[in-house]
């Protein structure tokens, strides 16, 4: 058979090819078309609003005044760095020399080549200082007084900035741009916490408004700056954004009617700390949304993606077809992630759950004191948040990638 009768027959006998790809292929392999006009406009029409309203959040609620420093912190003084360059057994009361040596008399040197000597007290037998370590020392008195200067806590800059250069190494060198950008996102994160969310607080403002406000700055800036500005990423912000709310309502309803009130020992330091009064109701809540978050963001953005590229790999697929398959891969997520959710909570309360089973009190009794009433609080409502976000995201995302 000549060339030319075997171009013929594998031609007759393959299909014929639409835009430059063969039919055998199942789809393009083109990146999805953008959305359509009318989709986008309805994006917006949801997006828009709930951005002007956390704007304007940011704006009420920031204390653009600054919030005055406590008499407490004020009363503290400063903390300033030292090394230990010896530790000798001494008695706590040095008027009489049979006492036994429960003390420690520390000799440190200061930044400025200044050396002082502080007495700690053992604790259970021991003091946590000994020579060679770095130590950060609380001046409460005059400079120049070597007796002004206590002991407080370790040194941990550098080993944590040593972890914190490998976390980032690590995720730019799985992630590349991706990884970058998704660091920066974090920054963002931290800087929305600490200029906006903690001062505003400390301000006295609404600690639940304060916490949605800046939880929905967060997801913003995140959302977009890590995954660019898309449909894809819009209806992954849609999602997180109607599980917050739905997150803030249960929390609401369900930490009244528990009769949570939020005012532990930390409330009550942070009272004394601040000089006034505490809404320890409504730190327990900002705490919930705040901690939902990193959650949502994780599942709604799987969810997404998850559709968009089935829809990739099949745009043949019918929306009923396309909501079932991302549904089971949405289940396997949210089963893992609910998991996580409840223990990284019993982490947190592990030394509580130890004190509890000392005590020999009864399972019932144990969930139900507040302290461990509010984990389970937010580990019920934050999971239930991540349940509702895997329906309603992928239900918005199948929406729009079938209507380009």
């Amino acid at each position: 058979m000549s060339r030319a009768a075997r171009h013929r027959r594998r031609a007759a006998t393959e299909p014929p090819a639409i835009a430059g790809h063969h039919r055998g292929h199942g789809h393009s392999h083109e990146p999805p078309a953008p959305a359509g006009r009318r989709v986008r406009v309805a994006i917006a029409a949801l997006l828009v609003p709930a951005a002007l309203a956390t704007a304007v959040g940011i704006v009420l609620f920031a204390p653009w005044s600054g919030f005055a420093r406590t008499d407490a912190a004020a009363a503290a003084g400063p903390r300033v760095p030292g090394h230990v360059t010896a530790a000798t057994e001494v008695p706590c009361d040095t008027a009489d020399p049979g006492a036994p040596l429960d003390c420690v008399a520390l000799d440190v040197t200061l930044a400025d080549g200044r050396t002082v000597q502080t007495v700690a007290s053992k604790v259970r037998g021991t003091v946590p200082w000994g020579a060679g370590d770095d130590i950060v020392l609380l001046q409460s008195g005059d400079p120049a007084d070597p007796a002004s200067y206590d002991p407080v806590d370790f040194q941990r800059g550098t080993p944590m900035l040593v972890l914190a250069v490998l976390f980032a190494v690590a995720v730019v060198a799985l992630g590349r741009w991706r990884g970058l950008a998704a660091l920066i996102a974090l920054g963002l994160s931290l800087v929305v916490l600490v200029t906006f969310v903690l001062p505003a607080i400390l301000a006295g403002r609404d600690p639940l408004a304060v916490a949605v406000a800046g939880s929905c700055a967060i997801m913003f800036g995140v959302l977009y700056l890590t995954h660019g500005f898309s449909a894809r990423t819009s209806t992954a912000v849609l999602g997180t954004l109607a599980s917050l709310v739905l997150i803030g309502v249960l929390g609401a309803v369900f930490v009244a009617a528990a009769h949570i009130t939020g005012l532990g020992e930390d409330t009550a330091g942070l009272a004394r700390a601040l000089g006034t009064s505490v809404d320890g109701r409504g730190l327990v809540l900002a705490g919930l949304v705040i901690g939902a978050l990193g959650a949502l963001d994780d599942v709604t953005v799987t969810q997404t993606s998850a559709v968009w590229e089935l829809n990739a790999a099949d745009p043949a697929m019918r929306p009923r077809a396309l909501f079932a398959a991302a549904m089971r891969i949405g289940r396997d997520h949210v089963a893992s992630s609910v998991n996580t959710l409840v223990l990284a909570y019993a982490g947190a309360a592990l030394p509580l759950l130890l004190l509890f089973s000392v005590a020999e009190r009864g399972l019932t009794d144990t969930l139900t004191t507040e302290v461990i009433a509010v984990e389970v609080v937010r580990t019920l409502v934050g999971s239930i948040g991540i349940v509702a976000s895997v329906p309603v995201t992928t239900a918005l995302a199948v929406a729009v990638v079938t209507r380009r």
